[in-house]
């Protein structure tokens, strides 16, 4: 079981560094402008970006429901949200993007899945508040990157075996975020 676990994650990092990469080789058409705070993206590779994020947000959390729902019975079985955090670490290490899971429920599963940045802060209150999708594009040391949330809700009853403050969590309400800090290219 443990090796299939792996295997499939194995596979899902495999494809997301093919994409990392196929993104990367993009050709680059557009043309910056300066501003106060440097070099701004053109509105087209924000956009690129933009799509980018949601597609690996829909690989991401599609993979996350798909280990719950076939390799995850009990409470012992290692938890896809686990899981997860593993691979955001790990993909994040591979310098094409940066991502985290994170608590937006104030009763974290482990303490370091908590909002850090001023973006997170704010993007949690906005996720918390109803919206889905929060985005900002920044520019650090002279290189231009969005940063994105997005809201996770409890879709399936087998969260609340780690999870058991979920319960009372209403129908679609966010319990947590996906948290991305992507280059424009």
């Amino acid at each position: 079981m443990k090796a299939l676990i792996t295997g499939c994650f194995t596979a899902f990092l495999t494809v997301c560094i093919a994409v990392g990469l196929a993104e990367a080789e993009k050709p680059k058409n557009s043309v910056a402008k300066n501003n106060k705070q440097g070099k701004q993206p053109s509105p087209a590779a924000v956009e690129r970006t933009r799509d980018t994020v949601k597609m690996l947000d829909d690989i991401y959390k599609q993979t996350i429901v798909l280990v719950t729902d076939k390799y995850v019975h009990d409470e012992d079985d290692f938890a896809a949200g686990s899981a997860a955090v593993e691979l955001f670490r790990r993909v994040s290490k591979t310098g094409f993007h940066n991502v985290r899971l994170i608590d937006v429920t104030g009763e974290p599963y482990e303490p370091e899945n908590v909002a850090k940045s001023d973006f997170e802060k704010q993007s949690v209150k906005k996720i918390k508040s109803g919206e889905s999708y929060v985005e900002e594009v920044v520019n650090k040391d002279g290189k231009s990157f969005l940063l994105a949330m997005t809201a996770v809700p409890v879709v399936m009853d087998k969260c609340i075996m780690c999870h058991p403050h979920y319960r009372d969590v209403k129908k679609g309400a966010a319990i947590g975020a996906v948290s991305y800090e992507m280059p424009i290219r």
